[in-house]
């Protein structure tokens, strides 16, 4: 064979590039379509305008982030007695010790780190939480399943520091997607009693085509990651609540931040008119976290009537309408979060 053929593609090596073209091309128009639908409403003009500022903002505190040690907790709750607390936090810990006490790790995305969640994380502890741990993983992260690996390593160093055998987890983007694979393929439903994911791409985003690297591939619809993540799960401890927007520019379509399965039990929250890096800093979702994981009892159940509570975890469990869920399709609970009054809208 001349060298000449040899250097010339197959026909079948062809087509392949072609698709992969393809793909990318419409992947790259329904971004910019997206992109200006959104910014061409009120709504996203003002989503867009935060989005700018805390962009920023965040853009400010990112050396923080690095510098800062690898996990952090809030010493002055560790004090006996609670006449030094403030009321909300007072009232938390008189209500519910063990709530206030459970480890919160919090899990930031891609090229990040913890500098992002510095709302989320001073309203959980005004709220009363006393353990809020966050990580740094690298920005050159590669690969979901070595990340779920070194994020297990984290949670049962925590575990081990604290006596407490689940944690909570907060995770945004592609953080939220890393812990669900520990949970999910590395048996973390054992150790995280509530996983919360914020603009997570649980059905892979077409925003991925653009990035060529191999975590790029793993973030696409129907990955292979993503079809492990699918896999049945029967049994599964961990109880999840997804926050996804409207005007997420990062996933594409923007419901692929949803998380449908038929053996988890999982409650998606959509917070309108948010960009992708505000969601972690939104009022609307700072309030909804510390809420639900104030509210939360060992079994995973709310303890109060005014949260709204998570799925059953199986058929016969909870009402009419969850029993009729579990028995019909994938275990799943919707809601909206309005602007006023932080209200749930079904």
């Amino acid at each position: 064979m001349s060298s000449a053929a040899a250097a010339t593609p197959s026909p079948s090596g062809r087509d392949a590039a072609c698709r992969s073209t393809v793909r990318r091309a419409r992947a790259t128009s329904a971004m910019v379509s997206l992109g200006a639908r959104t910014l061409l409403s009120p709504s996203g003009v003002r989503g867009a305008v935060i989005e700018g500022a805390w962009l920023a903002t965040h853009l400010a505190l990112y050396p923080l982030g690095v510098l800062s040690p690898s996990e952090r907790s809030d010493p002055e709750h560790r004090q006996y007695g609670v006449g030094h607390l403030p009321p909300v936090q007072r009232g938390l810990l008189i209500g519910d010790v063990e709530a206030a006490g459970t480890p919160i790790l919090l899990v930031h995305g891609l090229v990040d780190n913890r500098s992002i969640f510095t709302l989320l994380r001073r309203g959980l502890l005004r709220r009363g939480f006393g353990r809020v741990h966050s990580i740094n993983y690298s920005p050159l992260t590669t690969d979901i399943r070595t990340a779920a690996r070194r994020l297990a390593e984290a949670v049962e160093q925590i575990t081990g520091e604290t006596g407490y055998e689940r944690i909570h987890v907060v995770g945004h983007s592609l953080g939220g997607l890393i812990a669900r694979y520990y949970v999910q393929r590395l048996d973390g439903d054992q150790r995280v009693h509530t996983l919360v994911t914020l603009g997570s791409p649980h059905a892979g985003t077409k925003a991925a085509y653009l990035l060529p690297a191999r975590l790029g591939r793993q973030l696409r619809p129907g990955s292979d990651v993503l079809a492990e993540l699918d896999e049945p799960s029967p049994g599964c401890r961990t109880r999840f609540v997804a926050y996804w927007s409207d005007l997420d520019q990062l996933i594409v379509p923007q419901r692929n931040a949803r998380l449908v399965h038929p053996d988890l039990s999982a409650r998606n929250e959509l917070v309108r008119r948010v960009g992708h890096m505000s969601l972690p800093i939104d009022l609307r979702v700072v309030h909804g976290v510390c809420t639900e994981l104030a509210q939360l009892d060992v079994d995973g159940s709310t303890l109060q009537a005014g949260v709204s509570p998570l799925p059953a975890r199986r058929a016969g469990t909870g009402d009419g309408a969850q029993r009729r869920a579990a028995s019909d399709g994938p275990r799943e609970r919707s809601s909206v979060l309005v602007d006023h009054g932080l209200d749930h809208a079904r």
